[in-house]
């Protein structure tokens, strides 16, 4: 029982916030605007300032851990391609294939995954390592897919897309937050305390405020569209990723920050950022928002299931 409540003490509280975004538009108080306004404050803001503290605050050589990074790389890679692979034998409708893939196996690592970290053990720089493993190949492996996939694959418009999206990858801002944050903690720079208490003002703002974005952005009816693959996507993303690799995971040794870490990056829900991007290169945002918003709500009961059995087996303290 302890354990239990343990579990539902990490991951309850998280949803709860997401809950308090959605009653505030519900009532009128945020509207679709503020949603628009945040993810992008958010996205080019707040979460590149958390990524940056909680990375150059630490001794960088000293916690880096080659085997964990190559592991979060290398699993977020076999995900994508043996999902695609699947996909291809039993998704018959190939204009679902490239949005069925990308909400699969992309997970929220930046938001939902530092939100984790962050409420079992505070400030941590196992979270931003795994980001810096797998986020980038998130953002490539998914202009891949919805380029082959897409419904324009190889016609010019779409080249003149996939160059504008390695674009964007070279200049995102979390990507850039994280790269900041080496630097600084590699080279040992120590800030004014005016500048250390500036950056820890905005990064604090970064959790509560996307996922009160996150809950605000929730459109329940979405979830009702293609109900089949919507749950193939979920359990694919929720329990499925998670049953194969953790159990890898422990085997080599991962434990604590770091098993919390690649739990996240296997089984948190599917981010938001799916849905633009598979609208802008003309894939099935339909089915994508479906597996959003059905990914969110499970991953209130998943993530708190994982958690209870890492707790109980004592892969985490």
């Amino acid at each position: 029982m302890e354990n239990f409540i343990y579990s539902v003490n990490v991951t309850l509280p998280i949803f709860l916030v997401m809950v308090i975004g959605y009653a505030l538009k519900q009532i009128g108080m945020l509207n679709d605007n503020f949603v628009t306004v945040a993810n992008k404050f958010n996205f080019k803001v707040t979460l590149p300032f958390m990524l940056f503290r909680d990375i150059s605050s630490v001794d960088i050589k000293a916690v880096f851990d080659l085997k964990y990074v190559l592991f979060c790389a290398l699993v977020s890679t076999a995900c994508f391609w043996l999902i695609w692979g699947g996909t291809k034998l039993f998704l018959k409708e190939k204009s679902m294939r490239g949005a069925f893939v990308q909400a699969s196996f992309r997970s929220s690592a930046a938001v939902m995954g530092l939100a984790f970290i962050e409420n079992i053990y505070g400030t941590s720089a196992m979270g931003p390592l795994m980001i810096v493993s797998a986020v980038p190949l998130y953002n490539i492996f998914s202009v891949i897919v919805l380029t082959f996939e897409g419904a324009h694959a190889g016609s010019e418009n779409q080249t003149k897309k996939i160059k504008e999206a390695c674009v964007n990858i070279a200049k995102n801002p979390i990507i850039l937050g994280i790269l900041a944050g080496l630097i600084v903690g590699l080279l040992g720079i120590d800030f004014p305390m005016l500048v250390d208490k500036t950056v820890n003002s905005v990064a604090q703002m970064a959790t509560p405020l996307a996922l009160i974005t996150i809950g605000a952005g929730f459109e329940g009816r979405k979830a009702l569209a293609k109900m089949k693959p919507t749950i193939a996507a979920a359990m694919i993303k929720l329990v499925i990723q998670p049953l194969v690799f953790l159990p890898v995971a422990a085997w080599m040794g991962f434990t604590g920050e770091k098993m919390i870490a690649i739990l996240i990056m296997l089984a948190s829900p599917t981010t938001p950022s799916c849905y633009i991007m598979a609208k802008n290169m003309d894939n099935d945002g339909v089915l994508t928002a479906s597996v959003i918003v059905t990914t969110t709500l499970l991953a209130a009961f998943t993530l708190t299931g994982w958690i209870f059995l890492l707790k109980t087996v004592g892969l985490i303290g």
